[in-house]
């Protein structure tokens, strides 16, 4: 059934998976004010702070972007497979084990980048990050009123 709490919550897991991949993940901007460096989930790019020219891009980063959409699709196949409670909590599973996956990578990228352009200041994380752990939790909360709903199941079968 389509209309219980959980796909409310995978539904709002998409969402948050979506912003991150549409703003910024983390920022950091040189000692001199001069050049700001945005990491996102397609690219991590160095601008000229003072003409917007963009100085250097890196597209290696796009796994980011990649197991963003891996996640969403989960979420999505989760929604629809909700006539096996026990395949919905592992699909679930699997995407929190990716949504982990991809703050391991942020957190490489983002610490390899600040090594290069400015190591004695930390950059900010901003938006695209924090909606991920957004993310986790409503994956948590999805599984917990799926797990509830199948020990109903159980319990109700147990009467009869």
């Amino acid at each position: 059934m389509i209309q219980r709490i959980q796909t409310v919550f995978l539904f709002l897991l998409m969402v948050a998976m979506v912003l991150v991949m549409l703003f910024p993940i983390w920022q950091q901007v040189d000692p001199g004010q001069v050049q700001l460096m945005t990491l996102t989930a397609w690219s991590l790019t160095t601008v000229d702070v003072t003409s917007q020219e963009v100085i250097a891009s890196e597209s290696k980063v796009m796994v980011i972007g990649i197991l963003a959409l891996v996640s969403i699709g989960l979420a999505a196949f989760s929604i629809f497979s909700y006539k096996n409670r026990g395949k919905q909590m592992m699909i679930n599973m699997f995407n929190s084990l990716a949504m982990v996956v991809n703050v391991g990578f942020i957190v490489y990228f983002t610490y390899s980048a600040n090594a290069d352009f400015n190591p004695q200041v930390n950059g900010a994380f901003v938006l695209g990050f924090w909606a991920i752990f957004a993310a986790l939790v409503m994956n948590m909360l999805a599984n917990r009123f799926i797990k509830k709903d199948e020990n109903l199941v159980r319990s109700v079968d147990r009467i009869r």
